[in-house]
């Protein structure tokens, strides 16, 4: 028998535990087996599967996404008012601290949305959307200097569009082992813009150029909040998440490092702080394995398709009213 190495038990104990928090909860009702020659959104040969395939570098560049995303102010109010991220008193009021459990609630079904889009089923792709657009409909309220938020605003739904795939995509530009680059990126760009218009948005960025330039014309909207602000830079203080928040905000465009006050350190040091953060998610990825969703969907295929891919099926007003505890208990 060949001996067990130090990075097979990391990874199977790193799979357990995504199994057990992740997977089992969030990826119920889900098929990336079947059916039997369904491409799903993208399918074999996409951009988007080889940029979604790598979990670890997947699920930082959302946080990368998460992090541009806040500087709308009316995002990080929707966020105080409606996400399980704030932890809420006996009044039921955002106390403004973060809340573990619903930040592990959040992550779950982030990872579990971009996953199943990306190389699920069309069904399993189109229920995410569905699921999505029904909770986004339900959040709409008032900031505290009294401006009025819509999370099915065409405004609002460009903005946060952009922040994602410009976080993922960048991400992977940073930190794959194989990343795409020039018109292979904007291949990414260009497809990605297919989860766009499943939840609702229209007039989306399709290259990386046009979603710079998109994320640019909302400066004059953004701003730093103190709820962002007491989470970021010098603000926090232990080593690990210290480490993160660097990395994240070394992604940023200049203008919104600018606006977070970040400087890039000299090349030698920033080259070494990138090179440590690329050998960490890459040695996570390595532990870990090809996800088995992403092997099933290969698999599902591997047969041929009659189509490269299919494309969302939603029509802008044709989703149901639903109230927030009716979404919530549809969501696995």
């Amino acid at each position: 028998m060949l001996p067990v190495l130090p990075h097979q038990l990391a990874g199977h104990w790193l799979n357990q535990r995504f199994d057990d928090n992740i997977r089992k909860n969030y990826f119920r009702g889900m098929d990336f087996a079947g059916p039997e020659g369904d491409p799903g959104w993208f399918g074999p040969g996409s951009a988007v599967w080889h940029v979604h395939s790598h979990t670890s570098v997947l699920i930082f560049g959302l946080q990368c996404a998460s992090y541009l995303e806040r500087l709308d102010p009316s995002i990080f109010w929707m966020g105080m008012h409606h996400s399980r991220l704030v932890e809420k008193g006996g009044d039921g009021e955002a106390t403004g601290r973060l809340d573990p459990a619903g930040i592990a609630v959040r992550l779950g079904h982030s990872v579990a949305f971009f996953i199943g889009t990306a190389y699920g089923s069309t069904e399993t792709a189109e229920r995410l959307a569905r699921t999505v657009r029904a909770m986004h409909h339900t959040i709409k309220g008032i900031r505290p200097d009294g401006l009025s938020y819509d999370a099915d605003d065409p405004e609002w739904l460009r903005w946060n569009y952009a922040t994602v795939v410009w976080g993922i995509a960048t991400a992977h530009e940073i930190y794959h082992p194989r990343p795409l680059r020039g018109d292979e990126l904007d291949q990414y760009y260009g497809e990605f813009v297919r989860v766009g218009h499943a939840l609702g948005g229209t007039d989306l960025p399709t290259t990386k150029a046009e979603t710079l330039d998109c994320l640019k014309s909302y400066l004059p909207k953004l701003g730093l909040t103190h709820g962002n602000a007491v989470a970021t830079g010098i603000n926090v203080t232990d080593p690990f998440q210290g480490a993160v928040d660097w990395a994240v905000r070394d992604t940023m465009p200049g203008w919104a490092a600018q606006l977070v006050m970040y400087k890039p350190p000299n090349v030698i040091e920033r080259t070494a702080r990138r090179s440590a953060v690329w050998t960490s998610l890459n040695a996570l990825q390595t532990a870990m394995g090809t996800a088995p969703e992403f092997t099933a969907a290969k698999a599902r295929v591997a047969g041929g398709t009659a189509v490269a891919n299919t494309l969302p099926t939603y029509e802008l007003g044709t989703d149901p009213v639903r109230d927030r505890e009716t979404v919530e208990a549809t969501m696995a």
